[in-house]
């Protein structure tokens, strides 16, 4: 009631103590938030602080600063930002906070507001860095936000009065609750009226009036009554998120009312109280809301679920609350290939500790019909690709009514995407990062798909930045994870390979003898001959020796080769940003990352050669003293080394005469080697693992990572940032996905409906900020021919076993000139070819299985053909598939 809730209130805002206040009433729901007065916002957005690497200062009154162009520079106007070593303006490196102005993205400069003509002369180098300002709230008590709510938090930008007419109906809605002790009943005319005259007494009232909406209000005491479990999802995970917010003072609150309603959802036809009324089964109260006919149309779906990690397993939650697939005619299928692993249980609530190592679609299923033991689910485990066709074959596709996304990768979002568009069937799309969710709803016919609209390719580092000249820790990672399956999987690997069958390996390889096939033998010569360990104390030796090459030998060679005053062919230092000038490190038992270092390679090494681990391998000091012991070589600076400074350069080195030598002398070494080795003697490569803390493969890679920083003066992480971005965490939080999987089964509401694409909604959502945008999703790219319509979605099916002359006439009668035929990368047709005319009277299944090497399975009646034709007018047609029905 909300004179409790402003009592309440009032206590809670009086003592700073955070008060959150949500209602679900069917298909309406609001939040409210008041966290007090001076609430401190520490992070009001949850993105990394920007950072840009300095190219020039010029010193003024405003000091212009350039930054270097490789990366985007997200700066704006009136922000603060931070200096740090810069060479030459000493006194910006002093950590204070800086306003700037006139950003110019493009140009990839801004303004420094203060005077720097005293500081000194830019000389090179430098970070800056965004400030990120605290942010201080004054929050209303929910007494004086009622009458003078602010600005309300939209979620649809097609309707942009709706969140005033919900603040009124809400109220009426408490006013009715309070005079009749209950809220209105469902879809009953008497008790909507009611509710309406209520609305419009209070917005008489009201300091605020807005435009009232009665068919709005209408539907709100129609559905008051009933509830749905995709609205309690979504409004969990966006309470959830506040409540954190409260507490840590990370991201923005809510600030402070937001309405919400998905009346789309709604059956459009009018229901009657004898439409929604209780059958005594346990969707009663979502009966309330959406009435018998769709509730029965729920629970006869044949629905597709993809995935059974994060997403999936709330999805299948819903699934099971909502009834789906439960009726006669209803099936849920599942499938997901992956394994539960001990990291997921913090998300993927329907697993347990027990679970660890089960296939996650099988305890997804058994723990959602734990629920539901009505629920019918299906648990596979294969993946959905071309290789499982034969599991996701023509008819499994064809019974399909929906598809549900829950994939964490775009290429299997791509495939999924291309086998609905192939088969006619709806799918809703979503994703995660972080705070953030996205969904998409695609529609055949009405919508784009998936694939429609793709992100551009993330951007990849040049190889010599990783080698040579890292300037950020992603660029160390990158280099570490490379070195770690460079020689603890791949070279172990490829050794095993030459030890299963040394004569033919050696033969391909003799045949070969290029440079490739060189550097390919010198892997399995170094994991074999150089790098041999028999015992611990070897597997420290190649530890720490792998250090001293790695952050000493390496780059004494670079900076002999550059010295810090090179300058390249245009005169310009050649150490000027990006670069960075590094400086060696040599080996230190005393130092504790140094023996960390050592411990984890020699432990990780042991593996690899079979070599039991001794107990006193745990203990630091022990690993020291051990390590102590090794003898270092001297490092001495040599002619004529190669370095890579272009950063398109990237291909390996070409072969050269003295191949052919070297290569025999290491088969020579390495089959003496090889004879010395007991029977069935073989490496255990390992494989990359994040998510076991015991292995120490994480800790070789932060320690590989950060003494490479420390060579280069870039901050070094933790184990956990290290594991983050070498592992290619997706950061994933249980309230974005529970808000996530809320909004689609809204969509799926209507997509058992068959809605106009009107009704769907696409929505990005950002909890952190908090933004909502719904948006009617994009009509596909129409194509017309005279009275020929076609898209995307279209197919076009030709009956029978016909030959290619018939496929050309059938082209023919519709005016146009089909001149080019082809499946798969096999052109079974074309009309310049004169040897093809032989082609014109053979049939086409004949051709796709002698020319295209297809072999058709026993369980498909058709194949697909790519037809080139023109119009009359010679100019080319993108016409849709060609389907070819051969097989009734």
């Amino acid at each position: 009631m909300m004179k409790e809730s402003i009592l309440l209130n009032e206590i809670c805002h009086k003592l700073s103590i955070g008060f959150i206040k949500a209602d679900i009433y069917g298909i309406f729901a609001n939040v409210f938030c008041d966290f007090g007065q001076g609430f401190k916002v520490l992070d009001v957005d949850g993105e990394e602080a920007a950072t840009a690497i300095i190219a020039s200062i010029l010193p003024g009154n405003p000091t212009l600063v350039t930054c270097v162009d490789d990366e985007r520079m997200d700066f704006q106007d009136g922000q603060l930002v931070t200096f740090s070593e810069v060479d030459g303006l000493p006194g910006l490196n002093d950590k204070k906070p800086r306003r700037i102005q006139n950003v110019k993205v493009q140009a990839h400069s801004f303004e420094l507001c203060e005077d720097t003509s005293t500081y000194g002369q830019y000389q090179r180098g430098g970070i800056v860095t965004v400030h990120k300002e605290t942010k201080t709230l004054d929050f209303k008590p929910l007494a004086q936000a009622l009458d003078d709510p602010g600005e309300f938090l939209l979620s649809d930008f097609a309707k942009m009065e709706r969140p005033g007419i919900l603040h009124i109906g809400f109220q009426a809605l408490n006013l009715f609750q309070e005079e009749n002790g209950r809220l209105p009943q469902a879809y009953d005319i008497a008790d909507a009226t009611s509710l309406v005259q209520l609305a419009n007494k209070i917005n008489d009232q009201s300091s605020n009036k807005v435009d009232l909406d009665e068919d709005v209000l209408q539907k709100l005491s129609f559905t008051a009554a009933g509830e749905l479990s995709p609205m309690a999802a979504m409004f969990g995970g966006i309470v959830g998120q506040e409540v954190m917010k409260a507490a840590s003072g990370k991201f923005h609150p809510l600030y402070q009312f937001f309405y919400f309603d998905s009346i789309e959802s709604l059956p459009d036809e009018a229901l009657s109280p004898e439409d929604v009324a209780p059958r005594g089964d346990r969707y009663d109260a979502q009966r309330a809301v959406i009435g018998s006919k769709l509730q029965d149309k729920l629970q006869d779906m044949q629905v597709f679920l993809v995935g059974a990690g994060a997403l999936g397993c709330e999805f299948i939650k819903n699934f099971a609350m909502m009834g789906l697939g439960i009726g006669a005619q209803g099936q849920v299928t599942i499938t997901d290939d992956d394994v539960i692993e001990k990291s997921n249980l913090s998300r993927q609530f329907l697993f347990r500790d027990w679970d660890i190592g089960s296939a996650k679609s099988t305890a997804a299923a058994k723990a959602a019909q734990a629920i539901n033991p009505a629920l019918k689910v299906t648990a596979l485990q294969n993946r959905v690709s071309p290789a499982t066709e034969d599991v996701f074959h023509d008819k499994f596709w064809e019974s399909l009514d929906l598809v549900v996304n829950a994939l964490d990768n775009v290429n299997a979002r791509l495939y999924v995407d291309s086998r609905c568009v192939y088969f006619g069937k709806p799918l809703l799309e979503s994703g995660t990062l972080g705070p953030k969710c996205n969904t998409q709803v695609v529609i055949p016919n009405m919508t784009e798909n998936y694939g429609a609209s793709r992100d551009p390719p993330e951007k990849q580092a040049p190889m010599c930045t990783v080698h040579s000249f890292p300037h950020n820790i992603d660029h160390c990672l990158t280099f570490a994870r490379s070195e770690f399956e460079g020689h603890l999987e791949k070279a172990p690997a490829e050794a095993n390979a030459f030890l299963l069958q040394p004569a033919s390996y050696l033969q391909a390889v003799r045949q070969s003898s290029d440079a490739a096939a060189r550097e390919q033998l010198e892997k399995v010569f170094e994991v074999l001959v150089t790098d041999c360990c028999k015992t611990f104390q070897d597997c420290i030796q190649w530890a720490c020796m792998k250090f001293q090459f790695q952050f000493h030998e390496r780059i004494a060679q670079l900076i002999y080769t550059f010295p810090e005053d090179a300058s390249t062919s245009t005169g310009s230092l050649f150490w000027s940003a990006p670069k960075r000038f590094p400086q060696p490190l040599t080996f230190d038992p005393a130092d504790p990352s140094h023996v960390a270092f050592a411990q984890a390679g020699a432990i990780l090494k042991a593996q690899v050669h079979n070599i039991e681990v001794p107990s006193w391998a745990a203990d630091l000091s022990k690993v020291s003293e051990a390590a102590g012991s090794v003898k270092l070589p001297t490092f001495k600076p040599r002619q004529g080394v190669h370095i890579e400074t272009d950063p398109k350069g990237t291909a390996k080195p070409i072969a050269n005469g003295d191949d052919t030598a070297v290569i025999e002398d290491l088969i020579s070494q390495l089959e003496d080697a090889q004879r010395k080795l007991p029977g069935g003697f073989k490496l255990t490569p390992v494989v990359f693992e994040k998510d076991v803390d015991t292995n120490f493969h994480m800790d070789f890679i932060a320690g590989l990572a950060n003494m490479r920083a420390r060579n280069y003066k870039i901050p070094e992480v933790d184990k956990l940032k290290a594991k983050l971005i070498a592992g290619k965490i997706i950061p994933a939080i249980a309230t974005a996905t529970a808000m996530a999987t809320g909004l689609v089964c809204l969509e799926l509401l209507k997509v058992a409906q068959t809605k106009q694409v009107e009704a769907y909604r696409n929505t990005f959502a950002n909890l952190a900020l908090p933004l909502f945008a719904m948006a009617e999703p994009i009509p596909p790219k129409a194509f017309q021919f005279h009275d020929m319509k076609w898209s995307l979605w279209d197919r076009w099916i030709l009956e029978g076993d016909l030959t290619v002359q018939q496929v050309l006439d059938w082209f023919k009668a519709r005016s146009l000139e089909a001149y080019s035929i082809s499946c798969g990368q096999s052109l079974l047709y074309n009309n310049i070819f004169p040897k093809h005319k032989d082609r014109l009277n053979k049939r086409m299944s004949d051709l796709v299985q002698t020319v295209a090497k297809t072999e058709i399975p026993s369980y498909r009646r058709h194949f697909d053909v790519v037809v080139a034709c023109e119009d009359e007018d010679g100019e080319d047609m993108d016409v849709p598939l060609v389907s070819i029905r051969f097989r009734q």
